[in-house]
């Protein structure tokens, strides 16, 4: 039971270091344009996941941060995020974030067809819940379908290719080596979209220390998400995906002094519910059976 727990406790924790990035990224972008934000949050992460790197002994590794299968993974997540990031910045925070709830359904899909996972029709129907769930947590505005609307969409594919790959990566391969890699990528292509298409702002404090903070959790995002599918069957982490919306909840509390409405806290128990039937289905049937 305990060994079943760690996928999906890794991805609470990938999703809750994802969201307190993505609230930095929102107040940052209030002062600075997409790409420029993108870039110097990437600096950030590079400046606190380097050193972090080498304290755990990965130094002699490091060209692994360019192997093949790594590369492929995080260029899926360097064009989720350019999406992303310009989503993000036109759009309320929760419509962006409902739109990625789509991701868990591409990955088991994907993982069904790649890897021959079987999912029954009971754990569809829980992540079917699940999604209903978060659909209610999130409460899209409904204003249509805008050209950020389909970049949110974009990002949610892209992000299911980043972890259909991410689970062929090889298991020599340490998590924050892929981690690091992530942010080295993504780096170099927010800089280059940056000076393409956008003109130079110079950052204020305030903005530099949301970057700062950003970048570190974003460490911890691309970490906690790799492990989660490293360690865990699809079926059973993908659903955690939807907790983005749960850390969404308090985002909007403790930051924008808002509290869930009705519709809201009938989706976060959905969500709970489902997560957790699935993982206790899955302790069940790996539990052995007693010898007569």
């Amino acid at each position: 039971m305990l060994h079943s727990l760690r996928g999906p406790l890794f991805m609470i924790l990938a999703t809750g270091s994802y969201l307190v990035n993505d609230t930095m990224m929102k107040l940052a972008t209030e002062a600075l344009p997409p790409y420029q934000t993108l870039m110097l949050r990437g600096l950030a992460a590079f400046i606190w996941g380097m050193p972090l790197l080498l304290l755990l002994g990965h130094g002699r590794r490091l060209p692994l941060l360019f192997e093949r299968r790594v590369l492929a993974r995080n260029l899926c997540e360097t064009g989720a995020i350019l999406c992303y990031v310009v989503a993000l910045a036109n759009m309320p925070i929760a419509d962006a974030s409902a739109l990625g709830q789509v991701t868990p359904l591409i990955v088991l899909i994907g993982a069904a067809l790649m890897f021959g996972e079987r999912i029954t029709w009971l754990r569809w129907l829980l992540i079917g819940l699940g999604f209903v769930g978060a659909m209610l947590v999130a409460q899209p505005t409904g204003a249509g379908i805008s050209i950020f609307a389909l970049l949110a969409l974009a990002n949610a594919v892209l992000s299911a290719g980043r972890d259909l790959v991410g689970r062929r990566v090889g298991a020599n391969i340490p998590g924050m080596i892929v981690a690091i890699s992530a942010v080295i990528v993504v780096l170099i292509a927010a800089a280059v979209a940056h000076f393409v298409s956008e003109e130079w702002v110079v950052p204020n404090s305030r903005a530099l220390l949301l970057l700062a903070g950003a970048g570190f959790f974003l460490i911890f995002g691309h970490f906690f998400i790799f492990m989660a599918y490293r360690i865990g069957p699809t079926g059973i982490v993908a659903p955690f995906y939807y907790c983005f919306t749960l850390w969404a909840v308090i985002s909007g509390l403790v930051v924008f002094q808002q509290l869930p409405n009705q519709l809201a806290t009938t989706g976060i128990l959905l969500v709970v519910a489902s997560g957790l039937t699935i993982v206790l289905m899955d302790g069940r049937r790996r539990r052995p059976v007693p010898a007569a």
